[in-house]
């Protein structure tokens, strides 16, 4: 038998994320309700409407039922509960910002550079953040590294939603 394809390939990317929220968000509307409710807090009828301006045309029970799976994962929660004339409604939210974008094409040519003298920093507080991070245990490195990017991660959206803000 010949090979007739081999090539290296390099990790250039780590998805954190657990098993629940991937199930939760692979339905396209799902992650579109996400997405809308990062911006603000809105009802089920709300957010059918909202989806309907983006092309998801679900009904209000549908609707429900994605937000009841969205909520079971943790990526939404309820924010408000208001009483009016009997009815009880609830306004859902979420802490989590999805980026949903394609990266382009030339993204390692054109931020190259960038990457790497944003490596050499980062690496550096790496040095402090992984003692604090050690586990033991059968996957201790990996959760070690699921620790530290998932730190990263939640340390960069407070940068960016501080700068987003002023």
């Amino acid at each position: 038998m010949s090979t007739l394809l081999e090539k290296q390939i390099k990790v250039n990317r780590i998805v954190t994320t657990s098993i629940g929220h991937a199930r939760a968000i692979e339905d396209p509307a799902r992650a579109k309700i996400v997405e809308i409710l990062y911006h603000q807090a809105l009802s089920a009828d709300q957010i059918s409407t909202a989806l309907k301006k983006t092309g998801y045309k679900k009904a209000l029970t549908t609707v429900r039922h994605h937000l009841e799976i969205l909520k079971e994962s943790g990526l939404i929660e309820i924010a408000r509960i208001e009483e009016s004339r009997g009815a009880i409604t609830k306004y859902y939210s979420t802490s989590t910002k999805l980026l949903d974008f394609q990266t382009p094409e030339d993204f390692d040519s054109t931020y190259s550079k960038v990457i790497d003298n944003t490596s050499t920093k980062i690496e550096k507080i790496l040095k402090g953040l992984t003692p604090k991070t050690k586990s033991k245990g059968k996957k201790s490195e990996d959760y070690s590294q699921y620790l530290v990017m998932e730190i990263m991660n939640r340390a960069m959206t407070n940068v960016l939603e501080k700068s987003n803000s002023k």
